[in-house]
């Protein structure tokens, strides 16, 4: 059986053991290691708690409790403080590290831009939009009847050969292709909006083409349609040049050419002029061929209508003078910061 003077000695003892393991803890996870380690289950101090029963005087077990309870309030105290000091100085340490140099020379930041073609396409929308037309928006991989049938081009049409075709192995063979042009959206919206339609609709077209200074795999169109009643060549026109004058400026004009395309009758090419004389082919557009109307739903006895289209890639290269649009997409720097 201890003696009252046995405990006290083992209990000062602990104590000053676990206080001097505690201030040489030098991080909060060794901190609470020692900790548990003389005040967790399995210390000595706890021993000491548990052998209580053992002491037969009163006053003497309530003396050694009294003293092993102090002992255990002062570790905690002590881990308390160490704990704060601990966590501080891990603080400052980490501020330090993040500190920022009010004398280091910071260089200008610099922001991106929309890529040239981006340009082209989003201000386009914009002069359409001011001109009264919606934009529409289509899928790129297209069926065959959307692509070509419905625009006046059935199966073994002589003019289907001149777009080389890009077909997705996806259900009957040559029934899905990426679209060759966005004229599809053109039935879509016919088949879906509500009359009358004034809509434009730009986006991504492909081809099986070899890039060169003039042709890419993978470009940009953009199509107008108008579908109304009582449409004439002459609001095509005057939309034609309406649109030239927005878009280059006062100073640009426009004309149309005689042409064919199986999708309007009659058919036109478009091209513009600038203030030094030149001209420059732009598109193709006509009066909706009524085998596409009635594709698209319309009956041409009632309705009438225009479209036109031609590439974005096309509109961003003269607009800015480029003179190679493989340059547009190559993505060097020294020419992207141009524009």
């Amino acid at each position: 059986m201890p003696s009252t003077s046995d405990v006290a000695s083992q209990v000062a003892s602990a104590l000053q053991t676990a206080q001097d393991a505690l201030r040489a803890a030098n991080d909060v996870e060794m901190l609470r290691r020692v900790a548990n380690e003389h005040s967790g289950k399995g210390s000595v101090l706890v021993g000491l708690k548990s052998s209580l029963g053992s002491i037969t005087d009163v006053e003497a077990r309530k003396a050694a409790g009294r003293a092993i309870n102090e002992a255990m309030q002062a570790i905690d105290g002590l881990v308390a403080q160490r704990l704060e000091a601990l966590e501080r100085d891990a603080a400052n340490a980490a501020a330090a590290g993040e500190a920022m140099d009010l004398t280091e020379h910071m260089g200008r930041r610099t922001r991106g831009h929309s890529h040239i073609v981006t340009q082209a396409w989003e201000r386009l929308e914009d002069v359409f939009v001011g001109m009264g037309f919606k934009v529409a928006e289509g899928p790129e991989v297209e069926t065959d009847f959307h692509n070509f049938t419905s625009l006046n081009m059935p199966p073994n049409h002589p003019a289907r050969s001149g777009f080389d075709t890009l077909f997705v192995k996806h259900g009957a063979p040559g029934s899905t292709l990426l679209r060759t042009h966005t004229s599809p959206v053109q039935i879509r919206v016919m088949q879906e909006w509500d009359l009358p339609i004034y809509a434009v609709m730009p986006g991504r077209v492909f081809r099986r083409d070899t890039p060169d200074a003039t042709h890419m795999p993978v470009f940009h169109q953009i199509e107008g349609l108008v579908i109304d009643k009582g449409i004439t060549f002459a609001h095509l026109a005057g939309t034609i040049e309406a649109f030239t004058k927005a878009f280059f400026g006062s100073d640009f004009t426009s004309r149309l050419r005689p042409n064919y395309f199986p999708f309007t009758e009659p058919s036109a090419e478009f091209d513009v002029r600038s203030a030094n004389g030149k001209w420059i082919e732009l598109g193709g557009c006509g009066m909706v061929h009524p085998n596409v109307l009635r594709a698209g739903g319309v009956d041409p006895e009632v309705y009438t209508g225009f479209a036109f289209g031609f590439g974005i890639d096309r509109m961003a290269k003269e607009r800015h003078e480029v003179a190679d649009l493989r340059d547009m997409y190559a993505n060097d720097l020294r020419f992207v910061r141009q524009f």
